[in-house]
């Protein structure tokens, strides 16, 4: 293959990772759709395309809308709540790579909704709002028409705005609220809790697919409480601050190693979202 082919792959590999992440929710197999876009590359010929990075893009969109309907399929069986795989930083500082994975990753919450769309919504949603492909582009990997597809990304629109939280922007604030969350767990303190979590709060924890005892999705600021302080308590005192995909988060970490991630959203200083990614698969990949 031609050494400027090589080169435009790899300048366009970040961002590829970024659509296939968003399509699936988790790094691994993202890495695992870059993988398989990189194999048709070598064994395409590409000598009449004009755009190389808009052909990988729509392959990786191709190879991924694949991907997410076989994982449906195996779905069927897995028990309690699946969440996205995190992208997380104890320490960004150190990892410049990370920090560049943190910068354009894409929140626990919009991930959890996107999850609800069918794979065609999906894919137009994230093409075509997240990425600007163009609805010509995008039809024939959905095998519909423009139109079509244009009415797909407008149903996945309608109910990403209608379902996924307007986070807080400032880290700080986001920090802040954090603290205080952890500072209730901590201490125990019900009322506290209370105080930081919204009245309508959502929790959500994957535990994994052979969790036998995954609770329910809980809601409700006095539900959730009782269920942080109950559950977590123990492992409240092992928690250190972390960016978790690009917002301010907790990594569980008892004996120096994760056994637990928290994404929240946070918005007018309250907690809306809690969600926990204990699912011992999807933090194998996380540094200690």
């Amino acid at each position: 293959m031609a050494m400027n082919v090589t080169d435009e792959f790899e300048r366009n590999r970040a961002h590829l990772r970024s659509v296939a992440y968003r399509m699936l929710g988790s790094v691994s197999e993202a890495e695992d759709a870059v993988q398989e876009a990189w194999l048709r590359l070598n064994r395409s010929d590409t000598s009449a395309v004009s755009n190389l990075g808009a052909w990988l893009t729509t392959v990786v969109g191709r190879i991924s809308l694949d991907m997410l309907r076989a994982r449906r399929a195996r779905r069927e069986d897995y028990v309690g709540t699946w969440l996205p795989e995190p992208i997380v930083s104890v320490d960004t500082a150190a990892d410049p790579e990370q920090e560049a994975l943190l910068a354009d990753s894409v929140g626990l919450a919009l991930l959890v909704v996107l999850e609800t769309l069918s794979p065609a919504e999906r894919l137009a949603f994230v093409l075509h709002d997240m990425f600007g492909v163009s609805f010509e582009e995008i039809a024939p990997i959905v095998d519909r028409s423009p139109e079509a597809t244009r009415q797909l990304a407008s149903r996945a629109r309608r109910r990403v705005r209608g379902a996924a939280p307007d986070p807080e922007a400032d880290l700080a604030e986001q920090r802040r609220v954090v603290d205080a969350f952890l500072a209730a767990a901590r201490g125990g303190d019900f009322e506290a809790l209370l105080e930081v979590l919204d009245p309508d709060v959502v929790f959500r924890a994957d535990r994994g697919a052979l969790a036998l005892r995954a609770p329910a999705v809980v809601r409700g600021a006095e539900d959730v409480a009782r269920q942080v302080l109950s559950r977590g308590a123990r492992f409240a005192p092992h928690a250190r601050p972390a960016i978790v995909n690009g917002a301010a988060g907790l990594v569980v970490m008892p004996a120096g190693a994760p056994i637990a991630v928290i994404g929240f959203s946070v918005a007018g200083g309250r907690i809306l979202e809690i969600d926990l990614v204990a699912d011992p698969e999807k933090l194998s990949g996380l540094a200690s």
